[in-house]
């Protein structure tokens, strides 16, 4: 094999792996921007280091679910690192990796993470 066809065969091989990834992603909840998970809207997403990972359940809830939002999963179908727990009040919500997900009150715009470190227990989701 000559080495254009070597280059060309190693970089299709390459695209179609990043689209695969890209189509996985585009069922998700979440989207990876920057490097760090943001929902739909664009906002970026956190855990609560006072969750346990896979215990199925958030403990962040009545005035804390106000401050900082689940992603809600109405509908949602837990697959692969995604899963769907419920919430004390019966709702549904959307967790990575067994960790649930909240947006922050005080980000105005997609791009912000005022939330990062928060009282030392919020972290920015990561993929």
């Amino acid at each position: 094999m000559t080495m254009l066809r070597l280059t060309a065969a190693l970089a299709t091989t390459a695209l179609m792996t990043a689209c695969a990834g890209w189509g996985t992603m585009s069922n998700a909840p979440a989207r990876v921007s920057d490097g760090v998970l943001v929902g739909e809207n664009g906002m970026t997403l956190y855990t609560f280091d006072r969750d346990q990972a896979g215990s199925g359940r958030s403990v962040c809830n009545g005035q804390c679910a106000v401050n900082w939002p689940p992603l809600k999963a109405a509908g949602g179908k837990s697959a692969g690192d995604w899963t769907v727990i419920a919430r004390d009040d019966g709702s549904a919500q959307w967790a990575y990796k067994g960790k649930p997900l909240y947006f922050w009150v005080r980000d105005q715009k997609p791009g912000d993470r005022t939330g990062e470190g928060f009282n030392g227990v919020w972290r920015v989701a990561r993929p």
